[in-house]
């Protein structure tokens, strides 16, 4: 039997009071253990912090809400948490359960004003895709146009603060937030304002239009229209566009020209969205996208935009530069002006640097396609995260450019799973030095 879902701010709270008291529980058994340990046993620690994310991310999976969406960008900043919660909350990427859908009905009626009757000739009660905040169901206007309706989920936005404060104290008692309270308060700031942007459909209205305007002249790139009429805060009606998710792009109907047609044009959407636009579509999974074989891209999800600080396009662009031209100096200042290194602590040894940038590059060594299928720089990384322990104290997660490294590696993701064939070199320079 379904479980009935926490909708009120009250059941939201106790629900994650319970969670917090448990998560500080263990903790704290776990540190008492440790005291009488003569050797610290890092399977027991990882063993305790399986346990815990497991019970986080089964929490805010069944509140969805905010507290999911940051389990959701924490799974994607390695930095933000040990791995055993990076890898429990990643589940939250893919799993949604859908909403009852007598809530979702009730919620459109109090929003739109009218009976669902009156509104659409036909609304599918299979929900096209759920996710953290809201739920997506097909239907179609009395005009006959076909359209999907974003309907928010009852209860998410009054309590997005609660939500966040009360996540925010499991993880600090939990003993899992290893930063300073200043990148703590910063980073849950930030994330606080995307999901206040995010919550509101009127604004995710204004960033379609505007991304809309912005891809004009790229007829290659479809963006739903808004129905204004059957749209408000917490509901959102766009026309219906259609296109293959990743896992339907297959070799019968996609050539592999095709394939390297649309990782050029990814490539160019990013690149034009972060250095001309200075504005980006920050939830870059394989449900905001799809693709079509005559080399189409379509963009969904505009409720996540990062207008980007001047300032912060131009370091991140000079850090670009110093990686490529291998001048390590300028970029550990550049990284300091981003705000991804602590300004007080002495320079990073170049070398670490390097480590770094030999791995990352890879894709733009030459001018000689890079095969995205055979990508294993996530492994590269992965295998090298121990040496990030050495110089903790000198990095902090860079809050002004967070999403636009989430973008980088989402669209990293992509090209892989497309298996695109692409030299990107002789692009990414024009961006970094015109």
């Amino acid at each position: 039997m379904a479980k009935k879902p926490v909708t009120s701010r009250t059941g939201r709270f106790f629900k994650l009071a319970g969670m917090t008291a448990s998560v500080a529980g263990q903790y704290a058994g776990q540190r008492a253990r440790r005291m009488f340990r003569t050797v610290d046993d890092e399977g027991a620690r990882s063993e305790s912090y399986t346990r815990m994310a497991g019970e986080i991310a089964d929490t805010l999976g069944e509140l969805k809400g905010a507290v999911m969406k940051v389990g959701q960008i924490a799974s994607q900043t390695q930095d933000f948490l040990p791995k055993e919660f990076s890898q429990a909350l990643e589940k939250l990427q893919k799993e949604a359960p859908p909403m009852p859908f007598d809530v979702i009905l009730a919620q459109m009626e109090s929003e739109l004003g009218k009976p669902v009757g009156e509104l659409f000739e036909y609304l599918q009660e299979t929900p096209y895709a759920s996710a953290s905040i809201g739920q997506v169901h097909r239907a179609r206007l009395h005009d006959g146009t076909d359209v999907i309706v974003k309907v928010q989920y009852p209860g998410v936005d009054e309590s997005c603060d609660s939500d966040l404060k009360q996540l925010r104290l499991a993880l600090k008692l939990g003993g899992l937030l290893k930063m300073p309270k200043e990148t703590v308060d910063q980073l849950f700031g930030e994330i606080r304002l995307r999901l206040k942007e995010e919550l509101d459909y009127e604004n995710e209205a204004r960033n379609l239009k505007l991304f809309h305007e912005f891809h004009k002249d790229q007829p290659w790139v479809v963006i739903p229209e808004v129905v204004d009429s059957h749209s408000t805060r917490r509901v959102l009606t766009l026309e219906l566009v259609e296109g293959d998710h990743v896992s339907q792009v297959t070799p019968e109907r996609y050539s592999q020209e095709t394939l390297n047609d649309i990782g050029h044009r990814i490539f160019t959407i990013m690149a034009d969205q972060l250095f001309r636009f200075q504005c980006i579509h920050g939830d870059p999974h394989a449900g905001n996208f799809a693709y079509r074989p005559d080399g189409t891209i379509i963009m969904y999800d505009f409720g996540c935009v990062k207008k980007l600080k001047p300032e912060i396009v131009e370091a991140y662009r000079k850090a670009l530069i110093a990686a490529l031209d291998e001048d390590y100096q300028a970029l550990d200042q550049y990284l300091i002006d981003l705000g991804a290194r602590v300004d007080n602590q002495p320079a990073v040894d170049e070398a670490y640097y390097a480590m770094w940038r030999d791995i990352l590059i890879i894709p733009f060594l030459n001018d000689e396609p890079y095969d995205f299928a055979e990508a294993d720089i996530h492994k590269h990384v992965a295998a090298k995260t121990s040496t990030v322990f050495k110089y903790l104290d000198y990095f902090k997660p860079p809050v002004e450019s967070i999403f636009i490294d989430r973008m980088i590696a989402g669209h990293y993701w992509m090209l892989k799973r497309l298996g695109v064939q692409a030299a990107f070199r002789n692009e990414l320079e024009k961006y970094l030095r015109s």
